[in-house]
This record gives structure tokens, C-alpha cells and sequence, in this order.
């Protein structure tokens, strides 16, 4: 956070390419919002893949595996990321016990996907238009703002309230996925097979891919290919690489077979999208 005295950040995030990763699969502790102003995308949390419009509010729960790509040639969202201790109480008053303990212990879950709901976009304008600003006492509108949201969430929007062994478990399962992604994301362009990362858990391979595709949502191979398809829209972008030199730096063998997996995920050839 900027500021660790008052940890909220606001993102605003422009993307002008249909098929462009907004942000790679992650978790963290902090909520956050995706608050959608132009365009299309597709927001993926924990197994769900979440078709996204203009006016759309994407709730991220604390933990919550996500990712995002883009469906527009002009999609534009903001990004908030709240540390919800902000609102603590100094006691452990109702709203400490009854709402925050349960919301920062990732036991109340709320719907991820929030549209045609006014009070929720009005409250996230004005949260935006605050930071934004940031006038004398923004401090104190902002933390209204929140409030005020987390009641319409609380009243409206609740998808799971989560028994203590439920939220021990998940989180136990991302700990034990946190290596393996890692090592995805620095060894994308070697060999990776489901036997190789299940190793890295101590689970079967069995018991690693149920595990994986629960918390992910995508088979451990769609994964990696999802992962080393990024990496080489990224060089098409930014290096003079050839194609092949590409296809080969980020795993591929084939340069078939990563043309036609590029296509898939991205919906252009990489050719085209070098030009």
C-alpha cells in the first residue's frame, strides 16, 4: 500500500486490445473491486469465468484466486484494493464481531458478479472520485464510502458464509499451490509436465490435479499454456524476436501447435498480432 496508514489504492486501468491479459491468476489478502466504465471482459474467480459490461462490479473476496482478460478494443475499469482492517473497531463492538471479524477471516463471502445494482455504483463513483481528489477529509469519506458498501453487500449480495474447518481448508490449498504457480511463472519455457509439479505439493498426481482445477478452475496444462501464451504476447509486443524464437523461448516445441494455442486464448494468430 502508498500509504500503510490508510491502505486503499485505486488503479485506473485502460486496455485497448480484445484478448489482452489484464492481470495474471493471483490472490492476496485484500478485497477488491473491479468497477467496469467502457467495454467488455471476461474475469475469472477462484473456477468461475465472468462475462463483465459497463457498469458491472466484480467483488474479489480476501484469498480468492482471479484474473482477467479483456473482450474490447476499449475497456476501461478501475481497480480498488481495500485492506478491510481500515474499518476496525478500537472495541469489539457489533460491528467488529458481526461484520468485519467474519468479512477479514474470509468466512462471509460475498457474489462476485454485482450489476444493475445504483446504490453500488454510486458508492464506488464517489470512493473513486475521492482518491482522485483527495480534498481536505477525503480520509473520512472514503471510510464512509466503504462502509456504506459493505451494507449493501451484507444486505444483498452474501453468496456463502464459510464454517471455520471450510476456511482453514481453502486457504491450506492455495498455500499448497503458491510454489507451484511460482514455478510456473519463472520456469514457463522448460519442460513442465503434471508429475513434475505434483511433486512440489507431495500429493499424488491425482489428488494435485482435482486440487488444482477446484481452486483454479482451469486443468494444470491449460494452465501452463495460459501462462506461456502471456509471456509471448508480451515479447510479440516489446522485443524484435522472431515468431519462432518466441514460440521456442516460451516452451513450445511446435510452432504449429503454438500459432493454433495463440489463437485460442488470444483470438489472433501471432503474426497478426506483430503486426
Amino acid at each position: 500500500m502508498p500509504d500503510p496508514h490508510f491502505p486503499i489504492k485505486v488503479h485506473r486501468i485502460h486496455c485497448s486490445r480484445s484478448g489482452a491479459s489484464l492481470f495474471p491468476p493471483h490472490w492476496h489478502e485484500h478485497m477488491e473491486f473491479l468497477f467496469f466504465q467502457r467495454g467488455e471482459a471476461s474475469i475469472s474467480c477462484s473456477s468461475s469465468a465472468i462475462p463483465v459490461k459497463a457498469g458491472d462490479l466484480i467483488v474479489v473476496n480476501s484469498n480468492e484466486l482471479h484474473s482477467g482478460v479483456s473482450l474490447s478494443d476499449d475497456l476501461l475499469y478501475y481497480a480498488v484494493i481495500a485492506d478491510i482492517s481500515l474499518l476496525y473497531s478500537q472495541s469489539a463492538d457489533a460491528v467488529q464481531t458481526k461484520f468485519m471479524a467474519p468479512i477479514t477471516q474470509n468466512r462471509l463471502l460475498f457474489r462476485s458478479k454485482i450489476e444493475s445494482d445504483e446504490a453500488v455504483q454510486s458508492c464506488m463513483r464517489s470512493l473513486i472520485e475521492e482518491m482522485e481528489r483527495r480534498e481536505f477529509g477525503y480520509e473520512l469519506s472514503i471510510k464512509s464510502c466503504l462502509y456504506r458498501l459493505l451494507a449493501i453487500l451484507v444486505r444483498g449480495h452474501v453468496a456463502n458464509v464459510l464454517t471455520a474447518h471450510d476456511y482453514e481448508a481453502r486457504t491450506a490449498g492455495l498455500e499448497r499451490l503458491s510454489p507451484v504457480l511460482a514455478y510456473i511463472e519463472t520456469h514457463y519455457g522448460e519442460p513442465l509436465s503434471v508429475d513434475l509439479l505434483a511433486r512440489q505439493t507431495g500429493l499424488s498426481r491425482y489428488h494435485f490435479s482435482r486440487l488444482f482445477k477446484q481452486l483454479t478452475g482451469r486443468t494444470i496444462m491449460e494452465y501452463v499454456n495460459l501462462t506461456r501464451i502471456n509471456k509471448a504476447e508480451a515479447l510479440l509486443l516489446g522485443t524484435a524476436l522472431t515468431v519462432s524464437e518466441i514460440a521456442a523461448a516460451t516452451g513450445f516445441n511446435d510452432l504449429y501447435y503454438f500459432s493454433k494455442t495463440f489463437k485460442k486464448y488470444k483470438n489472433v494468430p501471432p503474426s497478426e498480432l506483430r503486426k
